[in-house]
């Protein structure tokens, strides 16, 4: 986009030149925080960032970027890391940011666990917020710096973002509205710690730090008069639809909406939680422990995520770190803005997501995508790669066709059940009605269909798979077969803090 006189007036007032390239740790603790010059635009402007044009916001994002490179010169390994693809210039397109490096989670791992040489301010200086996670691929246990002044700063403008965008619209403001999570106490995995740190910042609501919920705490917290707002993961709002059994009609009704985090919401559950609840509206919240509030659902109508304007800059990549175009699939990559003391460039999160058309309204301009999974859900089968979230969907329409069983009617929960070595294949369904299909599933002749549909789902999900391939695969004589299970069947497996892995890894 061409810098305009007056795009160009604002961006100089915005980050003026004297601020863009500090030399040392003291000038990068006298800067402004960017949140102050996010408002200090709005005051400028007379518009909020969110309503700005998007090729306006665009230009001070770019500007940040020039000044967090800057900042990370500041560090000896940042400053190899970018000096070495990108010399000494200052970065002052996307295009050149692009050349840096994604720092995977191995990468990440150096740089800011053990002795963190990757931190900009040394941890001694005080003010810092670690977070661990559960870890990488390789078992290294990961932890996340953040400075506690930035970490507040990033809760204020995503908890007014959620108020402005998804409270507003949806609630009624003459009555108490409370808004709570079930992350509350999990302090050390999967952005438990900031979930509810930015919910506190909504405005004009009431706070409620949950934790894991019963059945009795769910009556408790649905006894306070006024709308309810329920933020968790899948499993924890999947439970609130028999918990529906305990309310009154009253309080059934208050329940407005729920925010579901770290993972698909089975279109069942969705089903089931609209029937228990009749003025409930369901969306997705897209956060990392690395991150906080990379994407929100704004319309429960579509997938599609959208970014908070200039909390994180969001690349969608492909296996050369180049953004992928509008309408394709890559690897999602996030740079915090608000990160003067403890940057991270271009962190690869470690989904999958498509890009999305750009969302222009009269009061919110966004970056937009759509989550697809996460990037190793790869399972190998007779030395052939499969990506799941491609394959899965693809099944279950199979099934469903050959009148074997809707997934996405009957589903509590599914999971596929994977032996790599002995090629075998086991989607497990659980289901409250699973004797209704016990005898189907276990019926010889109906797992020549079973197995045909989960087949031709795996196929069809590989762009080029040619009849050779198909063949060859088939001598294979893999396995494949169908259970459905009660919804606390031992079968199913949980993960420490109850996450529902769409994968599970069998010897």
């Amino acid at each position: 986009m061409p810098i305009t006189n007056s795009v160009q007036e604002i961006l100089e007032t915005v980050i003026p030149e004297s601020l863009l390239y500090p030399k040392n740790i003291d000038e990068i603790l006298q800067l402004p925080t960017f949140l102050s010059r996010l408002n200090f635009s709005q005051t400028i402007t007379g518009t909020s960032f969110d309503a700005l044009d998007i090729n306006v916001q665009e230009a001070v994002v770019l500007r940040r970027i020039t000044q967090l490179v800057e900042i990370c010169r500041t560090n000896p390994v940042w400053k190899d890391r970018i000096n070495n693809v990108v010399g000494t210039d200052p970065i002052t397109s996307f295009e050149a940011f692009m050349s840096i490096p994604v720092t995977n989670k191995e990468v990440f791992t150096d740089l800011f666990a053990d002795k963190r040489i990757g931190m900009v301010v040394p941890v001694e200086r005080g003010g810092f917020q670690i977070a661990n996670s559960g870890g990488t691929a390789s078992g290294r246990a990961s932890e996340i710096v953040y400075s506690r002044q930035e970490l507040l700063d990033t809760y204020k403008r995503a908890g007014t973002f959620i108020g402005q965008h998804i409270i507003e619209p949806y609630m009624d403001a003459k009555q108490a509205c409370w808004v709570g999570t079930t992350l509350a106490d999990n302090q050390l995995w999967s952005s438990g710690t900031m979930v509810g740190g930015l919910l506190q910042e909504i405005p004009n609501i009431n706070y409620l730090g949950i934790g894991p919920m019963s059945c009795n705490t769910y009556q408790r917290i649905m006894n306070n008069p006024g709308q309810k707002v329920l933020m968790g993961i899948v499993n924890d709002i999947a439970a609130l639809v028999p918990y529906a059994n305990s309310l009154t009609n009253q309080q059934k009704q208050e329940l407005r909406l729920v925010l579901y985090g770290s993972g698909l919401l089975p279109q069942k559950v969705k089903d089931d939680l609209r029937c228990a609840y009749p003025n409930l509206l369901i969306l997705s919240f897209f956060a990392a422990t690395q991150a906080e509030t990379i994407g929100l659902q704004l319309d429960e109508n579509s997938n599609i995520l959208t970014a908070v304007p200039g909390l994180h800059l969001i690349e969608i990549v492909d296996e050369n770190g180049r953004w992928v175009q509008e309408g394709e699939e890559g690897d999602l990559v996030v740079t915090r803005l608000f990160a003067n003391e403890a940057p991270v460039l271009r962190y690869k999160l470690g989904d999958r997501v498509i890009r999305r058309s750009n969302l222009k309204t009269h009061s919110l301009n966004s970056m937009q995508f759509e989550y697809v999974g996460r990037s190793d859900d790869f399972i190998t089968i007779a030395s052939t790669a499969f990506y799941v979230p491609h394959a899965l969907p693809i099944i279950a329409q199979n099934l469903k066709d050959a009148n074997i069983v809707d997934l996405n009617k009957i589903a509590d929960i599914y999971q596929l059940h994977v032996n790599q070595q002995g090629n075998d294949v086991h989607l497990v369904i659980a289901t409250n009605n699973y004797a209704d299909y016990k005898q189907i599933c276990n019926d010889s002749t109906v797992q020549i269909t079973i197995t045909e549909a989960m087949l031709s789902g795996l196929f069809a999900s590989k762009a080029k798979f040619s009849d050779y391939q198909k063949s060859a695969f088939i001598k294979n004589n893999c396995r494949f077969r169908l259970s459905c299970v009660p919804p606390d069947s031992v079968l199913i497996h949980r993960t420490e803090v109850g996450k529902t892995p769409l994968i599970c890894r069998v010897a």
